[in-house]
């Protein structure tokens, strides 16, 4: 599909500079750009860009002062990343305009299923399953018996959805994705030997949470694990039983969330982050890639680290870590200086 720029410009609110029926029909990074592509500036670091670029059309804040003339058409917006991330979310919508349900594919006949979903082949849809409406699942994906996903939501290809779960609105779950798992509870016993746990709770997915490819969340071992409304989950992701995240929570990869940890709204974590099981990290804090948190968070902090300290105590020892060999040096240089004046006490 072509877009001509005054129709960008119209769907984002903007203004064009430049010629308002240049058309686009593909997307590109600014320093890649070639005729017939639509691309963005919003980092100053790649402003440089903006001069060079062979895009047709470039989407610009509408406060940048240009040092030069520029070939492109500009579309000015109050913000081109947001802007910019609205007519991706319109290509990727037109590129997943799936309907109808492929052969082979399993759905049981107690499953109710919605008006305009997509069911790719293999799917295999469990006993008691409630499908909303404009659903898409992709090929290979099983929806265990009882579970409920919301209107919107998008399952994509080797999806594992356990029993009972519940999928809110709009959601995304990414390949390989895996929900409702058994949590890892054992006993141990006199022998040495362990004891499984039956693990009889479920997941809750609210509306509009995103989880990434292959990663994992397990069920409660009782009652819910629950992921709130808006949050975002990267991939390879642990997310152990009974764990509540809050809302508009963001993850990165690698991160892993141990058994009943308490995690707050809009909250950062960066990769490989560790959270112990059985604490509570309130509302707004941040926390950085590689950190072990082994205590509980209180609200609108930021840690670092391993073992997790405040970004202030955190600074203060990545400094004396950096300055260890020369610290070192200092040690032995006194340790020197000591047994030279005793031996001189000593004569």
């Amino acid at each position: 599909m072509e877009f001509k720029a005054q129709s960008i410009a119209d769907f984002l609110g903007g203004t064009v500079e430049g010629d308002a029926n240049v058309s686009v029909s593909d997307v590109a990074k600014i320093e890649e750009g070639r005729p017939g592509t639509l691309t963005f500036l919003s980092n100053p670091k790649y402003n440089k860009y903006v001069y060079e670029t062979e895009a047709s059309i470039v989407i610009v804040n509408q406060d940048i002062e240009l040092e030069a003339p520029v070939k492109a058409t500009l579309i000015r917006v109050p913000d081109a990343y947001k802007a910019f991330a609205s007519l991706l979310e319109l290509v990727q919508q037109a590129k997943g305009n799936k309907v109808g349900i492929e052969n082979p594919s399993f759905i049981d006949a107690s499953a109710t299923i919605g008006k305009d979903v997509y069911i790719g082949a293999f799917a295999y849809i469990g006993k008691n399953v409630t499908v909303g409406n404009y659903v898409k699942i992709y090929p290979h994906t099983y929806v265990g018996d009882n579970t409920t996903i919301g209107n919107d939501s998008i399952l994509f290809a080797g999806v594992k959805i356990y029993e009972d779960t519940r999928i809110g609105a709009a959601c995304i779950l990414h390949a390989g994705a895996v929900i409702g798992a058994d949590g890892f509870g054992f006993a141990p016993k006199d022998d040495g030997t362990y004891q499984k746990i039956p693990q009889v709770g479920n997941v809750i997915l609210e509306d509009l949470v995103e989880i990434g490819a292959n990663t994992t969340i397990d069920c409660a071992t009782m009652g819910s694990t629950i992921i709130r409304k808006g949050t975002k989950i990267d991939n390879l992701v642990q997310i152990a039983h009974n764990v509540e995240i809050g809302e508009n929570t963001v993850m990165a990869a690698l991160t892993g969330i141990a058994g009943s940890a308490k995690i707050g709204n809009n909250c950062r974590f960066g990769g490989q982050v560790g959270v112990v099981g059985h604490i509570t990290i309130g509302d707004h804090v941040n926390v950085g890639a590689m950190a072990g948190v082994s205590s509980s968070i209180k609200s609108n902090n930021t840690v670092l680290l391993a073992p997790a300290m405040d970004i202030a105590r955190a600074a203060k020892v990545t400094a004396v870590y950096r300055n260890l060999p020369q610290l070192r040096q200092q040690v032995i240089d006194l340790a020197k200086e000591v047994a030279q004046i005793k031996i001189k006490l000593e004569e």
